[in-house]
Parts: structure tokens; sequence; C-alpha cells
């Protein structure tokens, strides 16, 4: 089985804590991580001329297809244990606007919940979920 891979921006604050969500509540042990500024990143991402130096975005590459924004939100969503994948009926909004309300969100991650020196390490508990 080929494990979806979340790329995310790795010195975000916000998106590391959204990992750490995901694998909270990843029971099945799908998804796999790797921070946009890591090497482990270009070859996944290279084949879809994805600059990486574009980080307001989560990727989700699934089943050979690249997802951002909100609809890469939306199908992790719909994965996770709970009531989290009833976000999933947001599908239905359009994408351009579901993707302004992503972007004004991405565009204040750092002004509202900060942003570190240096990408976020794994735990050895979680260092197999991370490329």
């Amino acid at each position: 089985m080929q494990h979806p891979i979340i790329f995310f921006d790795g010195v975000c604050n916000l998106c590391t804590g959204s990992v750490r969500f995901i694998i909270k509540r990843d029971d099945q042990d799908l998804f796999r991580f790797a921070a946009l500024q890591s090497e482990a990143a270009i070859p996944h991402l290279h084949p879809f001329q994805t600059d990486l130096k574009m980080l307001s975005t989560i990727l989700l590459l699934e089943n050979g297809k690249l997802y951002n924004r909100s609809t890469a939100a939306l199908r992790i969503a719909r994965r996770l244990n709970g009531a989290w994948p009833l976000l999933y009926g947001f599908i239905i909004i359009p994408v351009p606007i579901r993707d302004w309300i992503y972007q004004q969100i991405a565009d204040r991650r750092y002004r509202i919940w900060g942003k570190e020196e240096s990408c976020m390490v794994p735990t050895p508990a979680l260092k197999s979920k991370f490329l």
C-alpha cells in the first residue's frame, strides 16, 4: 500500500500543530509526512513542477495525484477518525471560495501562531511517519 503523503511548512506552528493533530486521529496509520523545506519532499513533488519555495499551502500526494489548499485539507479530514470526515461535505463549495478562506488563514499563520527557526523534528516514536 502506498501511503498518502502530507507536505507541510515545517517551521509554521499552525502547520506542525496540524500534523500532530492528524497523527493523533490517524488510527489506520495511513498518512506519512514531509516538510516542504526537506530534501525528502523534492523527489515526490518534482514531477508536479511544484515551487517548493511557495510554503503557503498544505499538499497531499494521494494515489499519484497532488492536491493543495482546501482540497488537500478536506481529503485529509475525511480519512481521520471521529466526526472529522463530516467536514468533507464542504467539498461541494466551489474551490475558489474554499481556497480564498484557506488563503486568508495561510496569509496570517505566522502572525497568529508564530514560526520556528528550523523544521519540526519528529520524536523517535513518530519518526517512521516522516519521510
